[in-house]
Formats: structure tokens, C-alpha cells, sequence
């Protein structure tokens, strides 16, 4: 058999080539929607085209839709990652049973640990205002995530554990704008952890609310 029809090995850059057509190169998922994040962020979830996604992660726009269909899978992604993890404090053990006063200050020092933890996300979530269906969609779980703190306030006032002369609804709104304006000024790394940080947040919040 001469040596023209015997087939020789693959060229050395064939495999990394087949690897580099079957992904995309250099972001995957997550590290799409952490940058898209970032930009929604920084200049405003309507002020952001594709164009400046596609330009902040270097990539071109058919690498982002590789992976998403477009700006509002990534809100929803990012909205639903900031809502899940707030929702999932309220089914834990810790929030559901004992006292309601003793329940509402977990979940009040569990949110400040997902904002911590999910600051980017949470973020977004607190800038949101209602002008897509993915965004009003979000402002109604933040709204039943408020009626859940709201009833365990008024469970709190009938047990007697926490002051009567303080509106449920009210009391919920003023301990989450105390717990969301943490979005403002907190810089991770930089202070206090979030248990020093939910703490000093607790003792604020509680030591007026209890009667």
C-alpha cells in the first residue's frame, strides 16, 4: 500500500477546533448571566441593548443566544435566582415554627444573608418597576413575600410578642426597606460579614418592635 492511502493521525489542532465549534468560547451560562447582571446594574435594564452585552463579555451576540434567548431570559433568570433564594428562608424549619416574633427575625436575618451572598441579583430585583411582564411578574412575588413577613407581624401582635400599636403591612415595609437599602452601600469584603451584618440589623429592628 503506497503511503498516500494509508490514513495518517488527525492534525494536532483538528480536536481543539471541534471542541471550540461544539461550545463557545470563553463564557459559559453562569458567566453570562453574571456579566449581563453587572451591566443591567450599571447603566439600567432598558438602557442595555445586546450590543453592550455582547460587547462587555467579548463575545459576539450569537454567543449570548447560544445560551439565552434574549435580554428578558436573562431579567427572568436573574430576578427568579434573587426570589428563590429569599422564598427558600421562609420554608425553612426556623421560619415556620415557634414564636411568630422569633420566625420573623430569621427570615429577616436570612434575607439579609441572600442579599449578601446574591447582591447582584438582589439588586436588579429591587430596581425592577413593573415595565415588562417579566418584571411585573417579580413585583408580585416580592409582593407575596411581603404578605408572608406582614403575617407573621400580625401573628407577633396577637401573641402579644410584639408591640400592638404597630401596623403589620407598615412594620413589614419598614424592616425590608432597613434590610433592601443595604443594596445602597454594602461592598462585599469591605466590613462587616452578613451574620455581623444581620445582627447589628436584628438588634435595630427588634429591640423596638418587641413589647
Amino acid at each position: 500500500m503506497s503511503p498516500t492511502s494509508t490514513p495518517g493521525p488527525p492534525a494536532a489542532t483538528d480536536a481543539p477546533a471541534a471542541r471550540r465549534r461544539a461550545g463557545r468560547p470563553g463564557h459559559d451560562a453562569e458567566s453570562v448571566l453574571r456579566v449581563a447582571v453587572r451591566v443591567f446594574n450599571e447603566r439600567g435594564y432598558d438602557g442595555t441593548s445586546m450590543e453592550d452585552l455582547a460587547r462587555a463579555l467579548g463575545v459576539t451576540k450569537s454567543a449570548i443566544y447560544h445560551h439565552f434567548t434574549g435580554k428578558s431570559e436573562l431579567l427572568r433568570r436573574s430576578l427568579d435566582h434573587a426570589l428563590d433564594a429569599l422564598f427558600a428562608v421562609t420554608r425553612e424549619p426556623e421560619a415556620t415554627t415557634g414564636p411568630a416574633i422569633d420566625r420573623l427575625e430569621y427570615v429577616v436575618r436570612g434575607s439579609v444573608h441572600v442579599l449578601v451572598e446574591e447582591l447582584p441579583h438582589v439588586t436588579l430585583l429591587l430596581r425592577v418597576r413593573g415595565n415588562t411582564e417579566v418584571e411585573r411578574h417579580a413585583l408580585e412575588r416580592r409582593r407575596e413575600f411581603d404578605h408572608f413577613v406582614g403575617g407573621l407581624v400580625r401573628e407577633g401582635v396577637e401573641a402579644g410578642d410584639i408591640r400592638p400599636d404597630v401596623d403589620p403591612a407598615l412594620a413589614g415595609r419598614l424592616l425590608f426597606g432597613m434590610v433592601n437599602s443595604i443594596v445602597e452601600w454594602y461592598r462585599p469584603g469591605k466590613g462587616l460579614d452578613s451574620p455581623d451584618l444581620a445582627d447589628a440589623l436584628a438588634t435595630v429592628a427588634f429591640n423596638g418592635l418587641r413589647a
